[in-house]
């Protein structure tokens, strides 16, 4: 009976000691202040902005990131670590300070380029040199795009390419601005029908009248 006393005291003073950690943990939580980050992100020369950079307290769920002018505002703790990312720049960290007299921190960070030398690499589809030459003079020279005795292309080629090209600029404006003028006239009004224009009609009689709609040898 004394040995399961002893153990239901151990058990009840192990969990008021467990209690007191928490409360005292979730006070020193709850002691932590607010602070609002904000400043603007440069580049190396402070010349010029840096949009889209990530700002985030790791592990946290709080995170922002950089405006078009560099500028941008998240709210932190005393005693976080901001993360600074952007891909081709270094990473930098800035350790919000603790027990701040004043709520609002800016800052000016300068981000610096993250340079990576890559080793030199020789690309050869072949193993060999031999092969290489082997292959070359194993080429079939009578391909689809074969060229002609004055360098250019041949015409079967030009007409296949002709055939595939897609639209030029060019077109692709005209097309365009044809579709809006009919699509302002089908809001506005109806389309013109020149079989019922009397303008047309008196132009098309003329012409007859001249002998343009002759055939000309």
């Amino acid at each position: 009976m004394r040995v399961h006393i002893y153990h239901i005291i151990t058990l009840v003073f192990f969990g008021l000691l467990l209690s007191q950690s928490q409360e005292a943990h979730a006070q020193t939580k709850e002691e932590r202040k607010v602070i609002q980050l904000s400043g603007i992100i440069l580049n190396s020369d402070s010349t010029d902005a840096v949009p889209g950079v990530n700002v985030y307290v790791p592990k946290k769920g709080r995170g922002t990131s950089s405006g078009r002018y560099g500028y941008f505002s998240l709210p932190v703790l005393e005693g976080d670590s901001v993360i600074f990312s952007f891909i081709g720049l270094q990473k930098q960290t800035f350790k919000v300070p603790e027990k701040l007299e004043d709520d609002k921190i800016s800052l000016i960070l300068t981000m610096q380029v993250d340079e990576i030398a890559l080793a030199e690499i020789e690309v050869m589809p072949f193993p060999t040199e031999d092969e290489f030459k082997r292959q070359i003079l194993a080429m079939n020279y009578e391909a689809p795009m074969a060229i002609d005795t004055r360098g250019n292309m041949s015409s079967e080629t030009l007409l296949r390419w002709a055939e595939n090209m897609p639209a030029s600029g060019n077109e692709n404006m005209r097309y365009f601005r044809q579709n809006q003028v009919m699509q302002i006239q089908d809001r506005y009004g109806p389309r013109p029908f020149t079989l019922l224009d009397p303008f047309a009609w008196n132009k098309f009689i003329q012409s007859i009248k001249r002998g343009d709609l002759k055939k000309r040898d």
